[in-house]
């Protein structure tokens, strides 16, 4: 679709529709493409894909208007949808400034205009408009100076406020854009699994009319445009997620050598024969979505909240497709649904309990009705350490599950580190065989083109205290337990065989990226025992690798995480409750430190401070 600048308004239009969006309060309008005409000399800036919403990034500041600049196919879902990961946004200012440099596509009926701005200017007041950066915009108001302050104060102060504006603004950017965080659909519900589009009355309405709104994580910002409550509203509204899909297909052939037999130098060379279709071929997808309630980074949410939601809630959805057949598995994980903090600014923080057992009663039992009516029955994989600093949590999650007292309700406690003490985490197995009849019985999703064969009669709610890295190596083995069981019975596997080397190592590497990607939108660095689930092996260099990445979620959390809360917050249309001018200072004064410190080591032979704190963690 085509943006133009006009003198008042953004006009995005594709085909005949067209939608507004004032410069002047942000209030945005569906109208027939031709209404173009009517705009005052509108300029074409380019080529967008599409509307993620609006923010207000500062209470000083215009509103922005949030564009996906740039989208990459992920893959196609049963049915041929295709699914898109955003790549590049674009955010313009909703005021008489000109826009930054957007660097979007050019497009092809209107390039020539697309760098001359100035044309707008259409009388001696207007042509003083000068380009200048989305942080730097300022009121055109002159504000008069107070008399308490002096001039040099006041110019000191309005260069904190830029500097916090253009940190917050780079923030917004790196969410969307370094971490494969936000994907969309045009044509398939991301938010729902395939079990709740067959059990749902709303397949003749507007995608995003379909959503669960759990997982319609730009609501917030398209909400203006979603109460016009108008049918030409509902090509322009995107339901996105935050979380992670991929799509992969597979052949089940057990011929086929491995890469690792092909570049042995003992393994003899062989013909290369194309797989013909004697070899049975399926499509799994993973798709990971992030609830949009209690969300934000694992220091600044832990537990639950006064509504029942807790932190770190994923649901991740397993698809198997054959031939006509769907087949789907659904976990979800989250934080202990408890109260409970960690305070950030130590490495490895000792966890606390902020209420008591009567207080947390009725919260811990308003998740759990929600997640019983959403899923019937719950068997929870409680995964924190049975001793140590850990045991608080875990002995408080049970001791509300015996008050909940819910026959719909199973715990399970396996301790991760005592079982798997020794990089032996290949012991997981011995959770996956204790719970095999369990994984049996719940049974999972399938649907043809019939319509559906059977549901999962329940789900497994898995969690350790941040939700990431045990969390997701557990995931990962149940939902392989039940993607064999699934082919067993479509007759794409034999029997008695388990998963063909190569397609086992493509699908470790599948719930390696969601565990890196789930981990870096609540930690912001990799998955911790990324190793392990990506080769099935733990070694050495995953060891230290992980000491590393320790040590960078240790450093964000002091100072990145507070400025990430805050926007994601802001996302999310919440109060922004944290003192960032504060938290931006002493960011400043411990940059200051680190940059004295690396100026001393150098002047003595040493290595700087941080790669010394990093060596030690590993």
């Amino acid at each position: 679709m085509e943006l133009f600048q006009a003198k008042d308004e953004y006009i995005l239009q594709s085909g005949d529709r067209a939608l507004w969006c004032s410069r002047k309060d942000g209030t945005m309008t569906v109208r027939p493409a031709t209404d173009l005409l009517l705009a005052w000399n509108p300029v074409c800036l380019g080529l967008v894909e599409g509307v993620i919403g609006k923010i207000q990034l500062h209470t000083d500041l215009p509103l922005g208007l949030v564009l996906i600049r740039q989208k990459a196919l992920v893959g196609h879902l049963p049915g041929n949808h295709k699914v898109y990961k955003i790549t590049k946004i674009a955010v313009i200012p909703l005021s008489d400034e000109e826009p930054q440099e957007l660097e979007l596509e050019l497009c092809k009926k209107h390039h020539f205009g697309i760098d001359r701005p100035e044309k707008l200017a259409q009388s001696p007041d207007e042509s003083k408009f000068l380009m200048k950066t989305f942080s730097q915009i300022k009121s055109n108001v002159a504000v008069p100076i107070k008399k308490k302050y002096s001039p040099a104060f006041q110019v000191k102060e309005n260069k904190e406020k830029e500097r916090l504006e253009r940190r917050l603004l780079d923030e917004l950017y790196k969410i969307f854009m370094d971490s494969d965080s936000f994907y969309y659909s045009m044509t398939y519900d991301l938010t729902n699994s395939v079990q709740r589009q067959g059990d749902s009355d709303k397949s003749g309405l507007p995608l995003w009319k379909q959503v669960d709104d759990r997982f319609f994580w730009n609501k917030h910002m398209i909400q203006d445009l979603i109460d016009l409550q108008a049918p030409e509203v509902d090509f322009w509204v995107t339901p996105i997620i935050q979380g992670f899909v991929q799509v992969e297909e597979l052949v089940v052939n057990y011929n086929e050598t491995s890469d690792e037999e092909r570049s042995s130098p003992e393994t003899p060379p062989q013909e290369i024969t194309c797989v013909d279709d004697i070899h049975p071929r399926f499509t799994v997808a993973l798709i990971s979505r992030r609830s949009r309630h209690r969300a934000g980074m694992r220091y600044k949410r832990r537990g639950v909240d006064t509504d029942g939601r807790v932190a770190n809630y994923v649901e991740t959805e397993q698809l198997i497709h054959v031939h006509s057949h769907t087949l789907s598995f659904v976990q979800t994980r989250g934080s202990v649904p408890v109260f409970w903090s960690q305070a950030g600014y130590r490495y490895n923080p000792r966890p606390r309990l902020e209420k008591g057992e009567k207080e947390t009663m009725s919260y811990f039992a308003a998740h759990f009705e929600e997640q019983l009516k959403l899923y019937k029955t719950q068997v929870i994989i409680n995964l924190v350490d049975q001793g140590g600093r850990e045991k608080i949590i875990g002995d408080a999650y049970l001791k509300q599950v015996l008050l909940y007292n819910n026959p719909n309700l199973t715990y399970v406690s396996f301790d991760f580190h005592e079982h798997c003490r020794g990089m032996k985490f290949e012991n997981v197995q011995i959770l996956t065989d204790a719970i095999s009849d369990i994984i049996t019985d719940m049974k999972w999703a399938w649907v043809d083109q019939a319509g559906v064969i059977c549901k999962q009669e329940g789900i497994f709610r898995v969690n350790c205290m941040d939700c990431l890295d045990r969390t997701n190596v557990v995931q990962a083995a149940i939902a392989r337990a039940v993607m064999e069981q699934q082919l067993k019975k479509l007759g794409v596997m034999p029997p008695e065989q388990p998963l063909p080397l190569k397609c086992y190592k493509i699908y470790q590497i599948m719930w390696a990226n969601n565990g890196d990607t789930i981990s870096r939108q609540y930690a912001g660095t990799a998955a911790l025992k990324g190793d392990f689930t990506r080769t099935g092996e733990r070694k050495l260099a995953g060891v230290m690798k992980d000491g590393v990445n320790s040590a960078n979620r240790y450093y964000l959390n002091r100072f990145r995480d507070a400025y990430r809360q805050a926007v994601i917050d802001l996302m999310m249309g919440l109060p922004v409750t944290e003192d960032l001018y504060s938290i931006f200072s002493k960011e400043k004064e411990h940059e200051e430190k680190e940059k004295e410190s690396q100026r001393g080591a150098a002047g003595a032979g040493q290595p700087p401070a941080a790669d010394l704190h990093a060596a030690s963690v590993a």
